[in-house]
């Protein structure tokens, strides 16, 4: 099924074998890290794209009752990941360099979605855009730019 999101069709879909660490393994409720502590939700994986979902829940709020910009950070962060480590033949150790968000409204009320898509991916260093809406879609709360240090297991 074609995805309705902005960036999604410009990246070429995954075979099964390649998303499903993703879709299934990466943020598993059993798996105890960060992103699963804020529950993130992965949508979507394409070769170079991603698409993961923050709930709404209280515990993501600030005072004023839409979703904690600390909380979008994560969000974007944490999308990037498989964005990156698609774009390369084995799975890499990926670091962030630099994270730069641009807060442009909010998301209240509902989930918050980021997609992150590669712009760049080289032997070392990989460069992402990102965007978080609304999870309607009517409100985009944030755009982002990251840069990932790129380590590659060897081969063999």
């Amino acid at each position: 099924m074609p995805s309705s999101w902005p960036n999604a069709q410009c990246h070429p879909a995954l075979a099964d074998a390649d998303a499903r660490p993703w879709t299934e393994r990466f943020l598993r409720p059993e798996r105890v890290f960060f992103p699963t502590h804020v529950g993130l939700v992965v949508d979507e994986v394409r070769a170079g794209y991603a698409r993961l979902r923050l709930p709404a829940r209280a515990e993501v709020a600030q005072a004023a009752g839409v979703v904690h910009g600390g909380a979008l950070a994560t969000l974007i962060d944490t999308a990037a990941i498989p964005a990156v480590a698609t774009s390369y033949p084995r799975q890499p150790e990926l670091l962030t360099v630099s994270l730069t968000v641009n807060y442009l409204g909010v998301v209240a009320g509902q989930d918050a979605v980021a997609e992150a898509w590669v712009e760049q991916a080289g032997r070392s260093m990989a460069f992402v855009r990102a965007e978080v809406r609304s999870a309607d879609q009517s409100q985009l709360a944030a755009v982002a730019s990251l840069v990932f240090k790129v380590r590659l297991a060897p081969e063999g």
